[in-house]
């Protein structure tokens, strides 16, 4: 049985460049053309990040979350830092059930600010391991604050289904101990919440690597996401290749990285193209060889 994940496409940011500028514009046209595409390339959600928006957040979010609703039915992920405009953009909303609240910290600010607009939507909401200190050293911690953002969201009625944990992707270069960590709480993660989903910023894992090397690290990170059933992932949906990964039609080079997972390496000699790529990296992102740029080529 193929293995697949919902993709959440990232592009249309206050931060891309076709979509930052056409934000700023009020000028519809890039934003719909993105839409399309990103729904084309078969994305599941269309994520909304217009940033913290301190100025004008409340007029801006509505007004993406209308434009983009004119050309896709995909559900939206609204992703602001600004509750205002987060509180604005769900009245504009159609399918309210159906989207995504991006995100509510494992903090008690956030979560007095934004469980109630979650609730009033009776969306579903990102769940962001990311506590009063900062981001949790390991799983243990991960946990912990996974529990008060549970009691927080169960109290104000909203059911496990609708909660997606995200266990927050570090990059690689800072070291393997925080992938794995978040690999070891997604493990855990039904036992703390049953029937909960998950979600990760998949890019994170290869933020400050050489724009041209990052594509392999998402890719193969998504496949050992995977292992410990992630069920949706915020995704470049303009990597065709990573697309294929989340649609479950690479199902051997996924196999073959969980099992690398268990212990069970392939003979490496015996791997060539996409399959040693993935051995490779599977490698790095473990911390079983040392990660440098170079780790394709050793």
């Amino acid at each position: 049985m193929a293995t697949t994940v919902k993709a959440i496409a990232e592009s249309i940011n206050i931060m891309g460049t076709r979509s930052g500028a056409a934000m700023k514009e009020r000028n519809p046209a890039p934003i719909q053309e993105m839409a399309k595409e990103e729904t084309a390339a078969g994305a599941s959600y269309l994520d909304l990040n217009i940033g913290p928006a301190r100025k004008d957040g409340e007029e801006l979010m509505p007004w993406v979350v209308e434009v983009v609703q004119e050309v896709s039915d995909l559900p939206l992920v609204l992703d602001t830092t600004n509750v205002d405009a987060m509180t604005a953009g769900f009245k504009a909303v159609t399918n309210k059930d159906k989207a995504v609240l991006n995100s509510i910290m494992a903090r008690p600010e956030r979560m007095e600010a934004l469980v109630p607009v979650a609730a009033e939507a009776g969306c579903e909401v990102v769940a962001l391991l990311w506590g009063p200190d900062g981001m949790p050293r390991d799983s243990n911690e991960r946990a912990a604050l996974a529990v008060d953002l549970l009691m927080a969201l169960t109290e104000a009625g909203i059911p496990n289904e609708k909660m997606l944990f995200d266990p927050i992707a570090s990059p690689i270069t800072l070291g393997a101990d925080q992938t794995l960590a978040g690999l070891e709480f997604l493990s855990m993660l039904q036992d703390i919440a049953p029937g909960a989903g998950s979600t990760i910023g998949l890019s994170n894992v290869s933020n400050g690597v050489d724009e041209k090397l990052r594509k392999y690290l998402d890719r193969t990170y998504l496949m050992m996401l995977m292992k410990h059933g992630l069920s949706t992932a915020i995704v470049n949906s303009y990597d065709a290749e990573l697309m294929a990964i989340c649609k479950g039609e690479r199902q051997d080079h996924v196999d073959m990285v969980h099992s690398m997972m268990d212990g069970n390496d392939p003979d490496p000699s015996t791997l060539e193209g996409a399959a040693l790529e993935h051995y490779k990296t599977c490698k790095a992102l473990m911390g079983q060889t040392v990660f440098s740029e170079s780790w394709l080529e050793l």
